[in-house]
């Protein structure tokens, strides 16, 4: 039987620059709607998950087309209210070359999502056949209301038996007080988790904790079982990823569970468009812990899964487990007839 994927997370706008260039020389603009909880019920729908999103969409023709979107993507509407007058957009910039991608956030904060309150959702509906709960670092950093939700949410989840996951997913210009202000917030939800995505970054700024290691890997073996044991995690996944000179990107995924690391093959590959390939790696990490993969087998299927992610324009991921399966059994074709 399919599993109940829900994702808590705001819808936003995407609007993209074409090609490569910038938003000082473009006077066209392509739009789509995304986000992580978007991108993470998608991308389980497609592996054969039933997938839902709890937010809330403006009640206008702007929230009705985002609907309609999220309906193509597979995804649920039975948790998503309608309030407000406005959707967070995003503008972005592809990068070339050493110049990265950039994305400008707009108006955020005065979001339907961002302005809901507890009152906004039916928790008790939700957390009842919910079998596993995703939340965002990025969604914890929005606002009190927000969090609030969360925590109250991840905790109904928890009590009805469900599976909470929490990806740390930091991001600096999110927290106006930094890491000290982020650090209470990561730490209950963390002690709610049950499934986390994170790496020694997380544990070094966020947490404070320390490290004798003067390498990332050094770092990452000796803090993530520290972050398992003081939290009581089942599972810790996460990726090191880096850019090469040709501008190919190189990417090993890392699963931390009963006590051991299991890692995947270093993958090198072209990137077409790499925003949403956390996502992609997230939901490749639930699918195999919901099928009961070996750990080295979901720690390959979620790095592959990151891959492909890749190749593909737009956040949402596309591939479903026949695809990422074939690639990880290296059959590349040409063409599919």
């Amino acid at each position: 039987m399919p599993k109940r994927i829900v994702a808590f997370g705001e819808v936003m706008m995407r609007l993209q620059v074409p090609g490569y260039e910038l938003l000082s020389q473009a006077n066209t603009l392509q739009y789509s709607f995304s986000g992580t909880g978007v991108n993470v019920a998608s991308a389980m729908t497609k592996l054969g998950h039933d997938g839902y999103l709890v937010t809330m969409l403006p009640d206008n023709p702007l929230g009705d087309s985002a609907i309609s979107a999220l309906q193509r993507l597979g995804i649920g509407r039975d948790y998503i209210s309608r309030g407000g007058k406005y959707m967070g957009m995003y503008f972005l910039e592809n990068g070339f070359g050493q110049r990265a991608s950039r994305v400008t956030y707009s108006n955020r904060l005065e979001s339907s999502f961002n302005t809901a309150t507890l009152s906004d959702y039916d928790m008790d509906m939700i957390s009842e056949k919910t079998d596993i709960i995703h939340f965002c670092g990025i969604t914890l950093a929005m606002a009190e209301n927000v969090r609030e939700s969360m925590k109250v949410l991840a905790r109904k989840v928890k009590e009805k038996g469900g599976t909470v996951c929490f990806d740390c997913n930091y991001r600096p210009s999110l927290w106006e007080g930094g890491y000290a202000d982020a650090k209470p917030h990561y730490e209950e939800l963390l002690s709610l988790a049950d499934i986390v995505l994170m790496n020694e970054k997380d544990a070094l700024y966020i947490l404070g904790m320390k490290s004798e290691g003067s390498t990332r890997e050094e770092q990452l073996v000796e803090l993530i079982p520290e972050v398992a044991k003081r939290f009581q995690i089942q599972s810790i996944a996460g990726t090191h990823r880096s850019i090469n000179s040709d501008n190919s990107h190189t990417l090993r995924g890392y699963i931390y569970k009963e006590e051991t690391f299991y890692f995947s093959d270093i993958l090198s590959f072209s990137v077409y468009d790499r925003i949403g390939s956390g996502d992609a790696y997230t939901s490749g990490i639930l699918h195999g812990e919901l099928l009961g993969y070996s750990p080295e087998k979901t720690v390959r299927f979620a790095a592959v899964s990151g891959m492909l992610a890749c190749t593909v324009v737009g956040d949402t991921p596309l591939a479903t487990e026949k695809e990422i399966l074939s690639a990880l059994e290296g059959k590349m074709e040409d063409i599919k007839r």
